[in-house]
């Protein structure tokens, strides 16, 4: 079959290249872990807490700046109070839904028994808390709701891939989410995410009236991946602080300054860059109709996954084509509970699969419906975490020179592939 294939698309040309540095607000804090400190030390909820007390620490999947570090800042921190802090994986359904497969995602991200000095507490087990008007049962950790005398929640805030709201991605969310586990997360799926911007707060509030969470740690990211914002939140004012940063969430995110696109290459999709494996906000591809906006992109075309999503490709369902690469680091089982968990199961798909690299971004390119392959508006990046520097062909040079925010770091040239047709990493 691969054979047949690479007879349909081995005459596609493939267009020069350029690279150039595309230029976001870089500003960032100099000091994040010490602006924790600082914050932690003047915040009544963190003053109250008592030595002997047993604090679950939550934290998540995603690979968020510094996060080994912000955990064991806030780990120190309660120690120093003469707690005894443990971590919690609060992650839903990700690692497999698995106790053992969520913890070693957290150990993937830096965070473990060894690197921490605490006890890392994995468990899928759940306790029903309450239930919404709407009838959905409200879950959270066992471990979390049973044996803490308080809880700590630690996240990013940022736009949601998948719908739109005040309250998207965030502190809310890991709690009725995160915190749910694989039971909470599907809970709070099962109406679709249609009614998320509703459910996600709704339960949150719920937990938060339950459980003894004492403050998150909220992050807001620049668009080259940095800490701009750092804030140790209470329960009571999360819910109006959460919608503030996420305005300033969405400000400061990265985006790819082209409107249109007829093909574009995403080197790595995996869940620590995303829940969907790659942003949609950034390509403007969604796996729902309630979230929108980013660039018209004809066809997209995933090339590998990353070794931190330990074989979770959610989200190559999305694209167009992958590769046979990709294809075989896929734990299609895990995927697959991915959307039996979130309903939304088009993400979890095998997407047409070429054998390798070359092929790949020829198929996306024969199908990019334009007549003229050799002005196909090409372009390459190696995720949507990381849009700094990216590639572009040629014939999108002139508009690239065109624009305030872009500069040209490179001569046109060709894709060199190596035997076995597959581009160098970038």
């Amino acid at each position: 079959m691969s054979d047949l294939l690479h007879e349909l698309v081995k005459d596609i040309p493939i267009p020069k290249m350029v690279r150039i540095r595309q230029k976001f607000d870089a500003t960032q804090l100099e000091d994040p872990l010490g602006e924790l400190q600082k914050q932690l030390q003047n915040h009544p909820k963190y003053q109250a807490v008592q030595p002997g007390q047993k604090v679950a620490v939550a934290v998540g999947s995603r690979g968020i700046s510094r996060i080994d570090e912000i955990t064991k800042t806030t780990i120190d921190a309660l120690k120093a109070k003469g707690a005894e802090p443990f971590i919690v994986p609060c992650m839903g359904s990700h690692g497999g839904a698995t106790a053992e497969g969520q913890a070693k995602v957290l150990e993937h991200l830096g965070i473990s028994e060894e690197t921490m000095g605490v006890p890392v507490r994995s468990s899928m087990e759940v306790v029903l808390l309450d239930r919404l008007p709407n009838g959905l049962p409200v879950y959270c950790d066992k471990i979390a709701a049973e044996e803490a005398d308080a809880i700590v929640v630690i996240n990013r805030v940022k736009p949601h891939t998948a719908f739109r709201g005040e309250i998207e991605s965030g502190l809310m969310k890991m709690i009725s989410i995160g915190l749910g586990k694989q039971k909470g997360a599907e809970a709070c799926h099962q109406l679709g995410f249609k009614y998320m911007a509703e459910n996600v707060p709704a339960m949150a509030k719920r937990m938060m009236a339950k459980l003894p969470i004492i403050f998150g740690v909220a992050i807001v990211e620049n668009a080259y991946d940095k800490i701009f914002h750092i804030e140790v939140i209470g329960p009571e004012e999360m819910e109006e602080r959460e919608k503030a940063l996420l305005v300033e969430a969405k400000n400061r995110m990265p985006k790819l300054l082209f409107d249109q696109i007829d093909v574009l290459v995403i080197d790595y999709i995996g869940k620590n860059i995303s829940g969907d494996g790659f942003d949609p906000n950034v390509v403007g591809r969604y796996p729902t109709p309630y979230a929108y906006g980013g660039p018209e992109v004809t066809k997209i075309a995933v090339l590998d996954l990353t070794e931190e999503s330990k074989g979770n490709a959610n989200g190559v369902g999305t694209a167009d084509f992958t590769t046979q690469r990709l294809v075989d680091k896929t734990d299609w089982p895990g995927t697959y509970a991915n959307g039996l968990t979130s309903t939304v199961v088009s993400p979890t798909k095998q997407a047409t699969t070429l054998a390798n690299d070359r092929d790949c971004i020829k198929a996306a390119i024969k199908t990019c419906n334009i007549l003229d392959y050799t002005k196909c508006r090409l372009v390459r990046i190696r995720d949507t975490l990381h849009l700094g520097e990216i590639e572009i062909s040629v014939n999108m040079l002139e508009e690239a020179k065109q624009h305030p925010q872009i500069e040209i770091i490179s001569e046109p040239y060709e894709w060199e592939f190596d035997e076995e047709g597959y581009l160098p990493k970038s």
